[in-house]
């Protein structure tokens, strides 16, 4: 292995397959901004602090989505294993079905069939070279549980079964899929 030089840029194409052997979850975040309801696909997405609850998204700067999470609310839809079709029409492939909505037409609109939800608040934004991150405040979430869609080297694996699938308990008692306050 040789010692790492600042002089050698690595290429943005060796970096990207790199990085796609690191498996992530796969959400949708979606806004409304005036009329309109706007949705893109993200596996760039991570917890931050719990104190203060905040999380961070990453888009591409020149994303048509990323204009619209520069300030406002939005939800992450952290899709299910069954949704690889909803995941593709949010990165720009249509689906021939409807988009499955839940509250299509209120202040948080939001993918039916996702594990989870969580509702935030832009709280920052910053540089991030050829993407911009977007660090927001949880101000509520809700679980209905499941297993969660994954991306892994370009493709959809599934959990193996018997692996656990999303669920979350409070003290001892019975997961909860309803919203946490």
């Amino acid at each position: 292995m040789s010692t790492p030089s600042t002089a050698v840029r690595v290429p943005a194409g060796a970096l990207r397959r790199f990085l796609g052997n690191f498996p992530t979850g796969v959400t949708v975040v979606t806004c409304r901004r005036g009329d309109v309801v706007h949705g893109a696909t993200v596996n760039a997405f991570t917890s931050v602090s719990l104190d203060p609850p905040l999380i961070l998204t990453a888009l591409n700067r020149n994303s048509r989505a990323c204009a619209h999470l520069t300030d406002g609310a939005f939800v992450v839809n952290v899709l299910g294993e069954a949704q690889r079709d909803v995941a593709m029409h949010f990165a720009g492939r249509p689906m021939a079905d409807p988009v499955p909505w839940l509250d299509e037409h209120g202040d948080h609109p939001r993918l039916a069939g996702a594990v989870g939800h969580l509702f935030c608040r832009v709280w920052r934004n910053y540089d991030g070279g050829d993407h911009v991150l977007h660090v927001a405040e949880v101000t509520d979430l809700a679980l209905r549980g499941g297993r969660p869609l994954l991306f892994h080297r370009g493709e959809f694996p599934r959990l193996a079964d018997g692996d656990p699938v999303w669920s979350l308990s409070l003290d001892g008692h019975a997961p909860q899929f309803t919203t946490i306050r």
